[in-house]
């Protein structure tokens, strides 16, 4: 019982989680991640594109872990940018 309580919680389609995915790597590729860190981007990409596999499927889990992989991965793409550009004055 308990564990169905707490997984209930996180039963439906991870909304917040696409959200905040799709919003990182928005960020990271106005920051030039899509150039300075483009395997990252694709592979946050690759994660987001997943993520909507799974969401198809009403595979809720596996799409919210894809979700917040992809955002994990925007983040490192962003960071790389970020670290690139104080190097690199373009």
């Amino acid at each position: 019982m308990f564990l169905m309580l707490l997984t209930g919680c996180q039963s439906g389609p991870p909304v917040q989680e696409m959200s905040d995915a799709r919003q990182a790597i928005q960020v990271a590729k106005q920051a030039g991640a899509d150039l300075k860190a483009a395997a990252e981007i694709k592979q946050a990409e690759a994660h987001l594109d997943r993520a909507e596999e799974r969401i198809a499927k009403r595979a809720y889990a596996q799409a919210r872990r894809e979700a917040e992989q992809a955002k994990r991965s925007a983040l490192h793409a962003l960071s790389i940018a970020g670290e690139l550009s104080k190097v690199d004055p373009r």
